[in-house]
């Protein structure tokens, strides 16, 4: 059935003092050692200060693919009203040694023909809220390499979290893979079923899409994540995307796009074929 749940880790309660680091030339094993031991130390503290938030929000729908490459999104099981429609793009060009499927992320929700039900699934997850805070009194005090650390440290906190939420859906929340039992090695190369492209990367390389993502899970106020003017996502250290649970499923790049594309996503969406060129300058043909 439809839901959507928040996950809200512990809040900031203390701050640490500045530490300034000598920026020295090690060679390769060295630097590599100072860094990994840098990052280690920080991220002790991190944790026993409760220097940064995580939160997240996810959601999972009723869904069935209409119109080829789009994909209505449902209030509950009867399916009579529609939340949201998410608007895909299908690849154009045939790679060599490529499946002679040119696929679409719609392709893996069952199509409202068949009268299958399906599902979809959504999240937004951030381990930032406190980290630009942090960022800053390291910057003050001239830290720069602190001031760094904290972010990159933020930014692989959030990709963990995604990881970990992503893998409780699918045991747990969704529970489609609820046997399942895999080794770290084994999770890092994506053995497991299903996917979660984000919106932005090349399965999905509309940005505007994150709009109806987050309006679907409420997620400024639910996190604390919001969407710039160019919808990147702030705290930078935020993670946001699609679940889905097709055996089949995997990630692929549209790759180029034609104008025909073009025009049909703008009638789809109900935008000017401008906004659409504007926003997908990166994909179009020449």
């Amino acid at each position: 059935r439809p839901t959507t749940s928040i996950f809200t880790a512990s809040p900031r309660t203390a701050s640490t003092a500045s530490r300034s680091s000598a920026l020295v030339t090690l060679p390769w094993p060295a630097a590599a050692r100072t860094l990994f031991d840098d990052a280690q130390s920080m991220l002790k503290q991190i944790i026993e200060n409760k220097l940064l938030c995580a939160q997240a929000v996810f959601g999972l729908w009723p869904a069935n693919s209409v119109n080829a490459d789009d994909i209505e999104i449902y209030s509950d099981q009867n399916r009579s009203e529609t939340l949201a429609t998410a608007h895909h793009i299908r690849q154009q060009i045939q790679k060599p040694g490529a499946s002679e499927q040119l696929l679409s992320l719609a392709d893996y929700i069952a199509p409202k023909t068949v009268e299958v039900s399906d599902y979809i699934g959504g999240f937004v997850v951030t381990a930032g809220i406190g980290a630009e805070q942090l960022a800053a009194e390291y910057e003050a005090t001239g830290d720069d390499y602190n001031a760094i650390m904290v972010k990159a440290l933020a930014d692989r906190l959030a990709e963990a979290f995604a990881e970990h939420l992503h893998e409780r859906i699918r045991k747990e929340f969704w529970g489609y893979a609820s046997e399942e039992e895999l080794s770290n090695d084994e999770l890092i190369r994506e053995k497991y079923q299903g996917i979660r492209p984000a919106p932005g990367y090349p399965a999905c390389p509309d940005h505007t899409e994150k709009e109806t993502l987050f309006n679907l899970l409420n997620a400024e106020e639910t996190t604390g994540v919001s969407l710039t003017e160019n919808y990147a996502m702030t705290p930078a250290a935020s993670v946001s995307g699609w679940y889905f649970s097709h055996p089949e499923a995997k990630y692929f790049t549209t790759g180029k796009i034609d104008g025909d594309q073009v025009n049909s996503l703008a009638e789809r969406k109900n935008i000017s074929q401008e906004e659409v060129q504007r926003w997908l300058t990166p994909i179009l043909s020449d």
